[in-house]
C-alpha cells in the first residue's frame, strides 16, 4: 500500500526532464522539458514523480538525466 502516502514519503533523488516528445503517451501535460522533479520511487524501467498537476505520475527513465 505504499502507493497511499507516496506524496508524504522521503525524497530519492531529483531527476532533470529532458524532452517531453513521447511517441505513444501524451506526456507534455505533465512535464516540462528543464524542469527538475523529485522521485518518490523508482522501479528498473520507471521513475515515480511529482509531476505538473502535484500529483504522483509514473513515467520511463529515458524523458530523465539524473541530477547529481
Amino acid at each position: 500500500m505504499i502507493h497511499l502516502n507516496w506524496q508524504e514519503r522521503e525524497t530519492v533523488k531529483t531527476v532533470e526532464c529532458i524532452h517531453a516528445d513521447a511517441k505513444k503517451f501524451i506526456v507534455h501535460h505533465k512535464l516540462t522539458p528543464g524542469e527538475h522533479y523529485d522521485v518518490k520511487n523508482e522501479t528498473d524501467e520507471f521513475y515515480f514523480i511529482v509531476d505538473n498537476s502535484g500529483r504522483i505520475g509514473g513515467f520511463y527513465k529515458d524523458y530523465f538525466k539524473e541530477i547529481k
